[in-house]
C-alpha cells in the first residue's frame, strides 16, 4: 500500500521585480491554475510541486513593499498569511538592494510566520562587488537563507530542501523577536498582555503583532477588534492610552516610530553582513539609463521602440495570417458543400465565418504579447513609468498611474485591477476611469483588418497612432476629471527602477501564454455564442435573405444607425458590430465575419465594397472602437474595485460620449481635406 504524499502550502511574498515570478515559475513549472481572490477580481496564482514525499503547493502572492495595508495589494498579501497561515512563507529578496527588500521580511518575522529568505539575484550583487556573509544573514534574522540566481534556474533545489526542513522543524536557525526600544517595548507588552486574555482573538492573530499593529493604528486591524471581540473597549482604550504617552514621550506617532525602529534593526544587521565597495562604479543599467531616461530623448525613444514593437509584430505575422486565413477559407467551402440548407449557412456562415475571423488575428495579438512581455521583463516598463511622471503630475496624477495605463495594452481588466496599488484613492479611481482609452489586445483585430484593407502601405502606422490616440485622450480625461469631479492633489511617487535583465525565454512565453489565452478562451465561448445568435438573428424571420436590412439584426442595427450618422458609419451593419462588441472587443470583427459571410481573408474587401467605407470612415471607426466602453469584464471590475454601480456606470456612459465625439470630428474634419 502505498502513502499518499504529505502537503505543504507555501505563499511567495516579494517586493516588486524581487523576481517573485520567476520562483513562483519554476518551483511549479507546467503545474499552475489561475483564479481569483475571494470576494476581488484580482488573478490568484497557485502552482503544485513534488518534493520528496512532500506535495507542495505555491501560493503566489501581490508584489508588495510591506505588510502595513495601504494598498489592496497589500491587503490581500497580508490577509493570506495572517488567516490561512501557510506552513511556510518563502520571501523572495532581491540581493542587490537588500535595505528596502528587508523591510518586508522584518514585518513576516513580526508576524512569526516560519519563513524561508531566498536571496535572489546574487548575480547582480556580485556584479556589482557586493560580498554578503548568507551564514550570519541567517542567524541574524533566525530564518534560513536560500542563495539563488532564479532566473538561471539556481537555488531551487536547495529552496525546496530548507521548505520541507523548516516544516519539519529541522533547520538550523531559531527565531527571532525584534526589540523596539524599552519605551515601545513596554506598551508593546501591556497590549500583548490584553490581547492574550481574548483567547478568540489571541488564537486567530498572534498577539504580539497584533499589539504592534494597533499602535501603528492600521485600519484593517482596528476592525477586526472592533467586530471580533467583547473585550475590543478595553484593548482600545489601552491602545489610545499607550499612542498619546508615546506621543509625549517620544514626540513622535508610534507608527513612525516603528518604522525608524525596523530600519535601524536592517542598518545594523546590514553592517554585519554586507561588505561594499568603497565606491561603487556605475552599473549597466545606470549606462543605459542615461540614454533612455535622458530629460530630452526618453519620450521619444519611447515612441521609437513602440513603433517598432508594431512594425516588428505585423511584418512577422502577415505569413502566419495568411496560412490560418487559407484554411478557415477552405475549411468554410468544404463545410458548405457537405452541409447544405441551414445548417451548412450555420457552420459556414455563422461559426466558421465569426469565429474563423477573429482566430486568424492570434499572429499579431500573440506577438504582441511577446513583445510586451518583453520589455516589461527587461525592466524597460518601470522606466516608462518614471519617464512619464512629470507629465502625468501636470494632469493630476503621477507615474504610477501610467504603469495600469501600459499593462491596459494587454488586457484592460487587468489593467484595472493593477491600480489596487495605487495609494491615494482619488489617483486609483482616475486611473481606472480612463484606463478603458488604453488600446487592449482584443481591439487589434479591429485595427489589423481595416488597416490592412484600407492603409495597406501604412497599416503599422495606422494601427500604433490608435495606441497614441488612446494614450492622448486617456491623458485628456484625466485632466478634466482632476478638475472636476475628482479635484485633489495627487500623491507622491516614489518608484525604485530595477536593474535592466535578459529576459528569459520561458519567462516572455509564459506571460504570453497568460494574456493570450484568455483571447483563445473568449473566441471558444464569448465569440462563438455571439456569432451564432448573430446567425440566427441574421436568418429571421425565416424567408428573408440573410443578413438583409429586413432581418432582425438589420432592423436592430437600423434603428441604432442614425445615431452615428455624424461620424461617418451609419450603415446597420456598423451599428450592430459595435453594439455586440460591448460584449468583447473581438466580437465586433466576429459579428461582421458572420453578417457578410465571406471568406476571412476578403472580409475587409466586403466592408469597402458593400458599405461604400473610404479610408476616412475606417479611421474613424478605429477611433470609435478605441474609444467607446472597452467590454463587460472591464465595466464589471470597475464595478468590484470601486464597490460601486454608480462609477461603472459612468465610466460605460462617458466613455460612449467621448468615442462619439472624437469620431464625429475625426470624420467631420478629415472630410474638409478630401
Amino acid at each position: 500500500m502505498t502513502m499518499s504524499p504529505k502537503k505543504i502550502t507555501i505563499a511567495l511574498v516579494g517586493n516588486p521585480n524581487s523576481g517573485k515570478t520567476t520562483v513562483f515559475n519554476n518551483l511549479t513549472g507546467a503545474r499552475q491554475h489561475v483564479g481569483n481572490w475571494p470576494g476581488v477580481t484580482v488573478e490568484r496564482k497557485e502552482g503544485n510541486c513534488s518534493y520528496q514525499d512532500y506535495n507542495i503547493n505555491a501560493v503566489d502572492l501581490p508584489g508588495v513593499y510591506s505588510l502595513t495595508a495601504y494598498s489592496p495589494d497589500e491587503v490581500i498579501a497580508r490577509n493570506f498569511i495572517v488567516n490561512e497561515k501557510p506552513e511556510v512563507v518563502v520571501d523572495i529578496v532581491d540581493a542587490s538592494n537588500l535595505e528596502r527588500n528587508l523591510y518586508l521580511t522584518v514585518q513576516l518575522i513580526e508576524l512569526g510566520v516560519n519563513l524561508v529568505v531566498a536571496l535572489n539575484m546574487t548575480d547582480i550583487a556580485k556584479s556589482r562587488d557586493y560580498t554578503i556573509n548568507v551564514d550570519k544573514l541567517s542567524e541574524l534574522l533566525g530564518a534560513p537563507v536560500v542563495p539563488m540566481i532564479a532566473s538561471r534556474k539556481k537555488g531551487t533545489e536547495e529552496l525546496l530542501k530548507q521548505i520541507v526542513a523548516e516544516f519539519e522543524g529541522k533547520t538550523n536557525t531559531s527565531k527571532i523577536k525584534l526589540y523596539y526600544g524599552s519605551e515601545l517595548e513596554e506598551h508593546i507588552n501591556e497590549l500583548e498582555t490584553i490581547i492574550s486574555g481574548d483567547e478568540k482573538l489571541s488564537h486567530q492573530f498572534p498577539p504580539r503583532w497584533l499589539a504592534i499593529k494597533l499602535l501603528e493604528e492600521d485600519k484593517e486591524v482596528l476592525q477586526k477588534i472592533r467586530g471580533g471581540t467583547i473585550r475590543h473597549e478595553e484593548i482600545l482604550q489601552a491602545k489610545d492610552k499607550s499612542i498619546a504617552h508615546l506621543r509625549s514621550v517620544l514626540g513622535d506617532d508610534a507608527e513612525t516610530i516603528i518604522a525608524e525602529e525596523r530600519y535601524g534593526f536592517i542598518s545594523g544587521l546590514l553592517k554585519d553582513v554586507l561588505k561594499k565597495p568603497p565606491i561603487e562604479p556605475l552599473t549597466p543599467s545606470d549606462k543605459i539609463d542615461k540614454v533612455l531616461v535622458h530629460r530630452w530623448l526618453s519620450i521619444p525613444i519611447f515612441l521609437a521602440l513602440m513603433y517598432g514593437m508594431f512594425q516588428f509584430v505585423f511584418t512577422l505575422s502577415v505569413p502566419f495570417m495568411d496560412w490560418i486565413d487559407g484554411f478557415f477559407g477552405w475549411l468554410g467551402g468544404y463545410v458548405s458543400g457537405v452541409s447544405p440548407g441551414w445548417l451548412g449557412s450555420l457552420l459556414a456562415d455563422g461559426i466558421i465565418g465569426g469565429v474563423g475571423s477573429v482566430l486568424i488575428f492570434i499572429p499579431p495579438i500573440f506577438l504582441l504579447f511577446i513583445a510586451t512581455a518583453f520589455l516589461e521583463d527587461c525592466g524597460y516598463m518601470a522606466r516608462a513609468a518614471f519617464i512619464m511622471d512629470r507629465l502625468m503630475h501636470r494632469i493630476g496624477l503621477h507615474g504610477r498611474s501610467f504603469i495600469p495605463m501600459i499593462l491596459g495594452f494587454g488586457c484592460n481588466v487587468a489593467a484595472i485591477m493593477a491600480c489596487r496599488t495605487i495609494e491615494d484613492p482619488k489617483d486609483r479611481l482616475t486611473t481606472m476611469l480612463i484606463n478603458p482609452f488604453m488600446s487592449c489586445g482584443a481591439r487589434l483585430p479591429i485595427y489589423v483588418l481595416l488597416a490592412s484593407a484600407f492603409f495597406t502601405a501604412h497599416r503599422g502606422l495606422v494601427v500604433f497612432s490608435m495606441y497614441l490616440i488612446g494614450i492622448t485622450v486617456a491623458i485628456i480625461m484625466a485632466l478634466i476629471l482632476r478638475r472636476s469631479i475628482l479635484k485633489g492633489p495627487s500623491g507622491h511617487f516614489v518608484m525604485e527602477l530595477p536593474p535592466y535583465r535578459l529576459p528569459t525565454i520561458t519567462g516572455v512565453l509564459v506571460h504570453m501564454w497568460e494574456r493570450g489565452r484568455t483571447f483563445l478562451i473568449r473566441a471558444g465561448t464569448r465569440i462563438f455564442g455571439v456569432v451564432v445568435l448573430v446567425w440566427l438573428l441574421s436568418s429571421l424571420p425565416w424567408g428573408v435573405e440573410y443578413a438583409s436590412a429586413g432581418s432582425v439584426i438589420g432592423r436592430i442595427g437600423s434603428f441604432i444607425a442614425p445615431v452615428l450618422a455624424p461620424a461617418g458609419f451609419d450603415q446597420w451593419q456598423a451599428a450592430v458590430s459595435l453594439a455586440f462588441g460591448f460584449l468583447a472587443k473581438e466580437v465586433v470583427v466576429g459579428t461582421m465575419g458572420a453578417i457578410f459571410a465571406v471568406e476571412e481573408g476578403v472580409l475587409g474587401g466586403a466592408i469597402a465594397t458593400q458599405l461604400g467605407w473610404t479610408p476616412l470612415i475606417a479611421f474613424a471607426f478605429m477611433v470609435f472602437c478605441l474609444l467607446y466602453v472597452p467590454c463587460v469584464a472591464s465595466i464589471a471590475t470597475i464595478r468590484s474595485e470601486t464597490n460601486s454601480w454608480r462609477w461603472a456606470g459612468f465610466a460605460a456612459l462617458y466613455t460612449i460620449v467621448v468615442a462619439w465625439i472624437a469620431a464625429t470630428i475625426v470624420f467631420q474634419i478629415g472630410g474638409l481635406f478630401i
